[in-house]
């Protein structure tokens, strides 16, 4: 018998190599493209509504214009003209013709106020008063105020 040992002859194992992360398995290309076509999907469905909304955002900056035009001339009857032209133009890009241009008074009034909450609705002389040679004082902040909510929050007819 020999007395040394038989496994201290043997050469050090030696350990593979480690797998590299690249190229990846079949499966994370697979993710890959579904992350890209997710990302597609969604930067379109971002550019069509920001398209779609760009009439807002138009109505809204002259609904400033009108607010500082107010504040330096205030002219009470021009404000509630202006602003209720600028709501029927916007109206008339959301909603049918037929039912936008005819409307006056009361079914326009209730159109406007529709989507609002009751304390941000347009008071009920707003439609009348517009079209009044002596409009009374109005709360110009309220009205603008109303008006940009109700630009905001208008539900698009499909």
């Amino acid at each position: 018998m020999n007395p040394q040992d038989p496994l201290a002859s043997l050469h050090p194992l030696r350990a593979p190599l480690p797998i590299g992360w690249w190229p990846p398995a079949p499966g994370w290309w697979l993710l890959a493209a579904l992350v890209l076509l997710a990302l597609a999907v969604l930067a379109w469905w971002l550019r069509r509504r920001r398209r779609a909304n760009a009439y807002r955002r138009q109505a809204l900056a002259q609904l400033a214009q009108l607010q500082q035009q107010y504040r330096q001339q205030p002219d009470s009857q021009r404000l509630l003209a202006d602003t209720n032209a600028l709501l029927k133009s916007v109206a008339l890009v959301a909603y049918p013709r037929r039912d936008v241009a005819a409307s006056s008074g009361e079914a326009w009034l209730a159109l406007l106020n529709a989507p609002l909450k009751p304390d941000e609705q347009f008071p009920a002389d707003f439609v009348a008063a517009a079209y009044r040679k002596d409009a009374p004082a109005v709360d110009a902040q309220r009205l603008q105020r109303s008006a940009a909510r109700w630009i905001r929050r208008h539900e698009v007819a499909r």
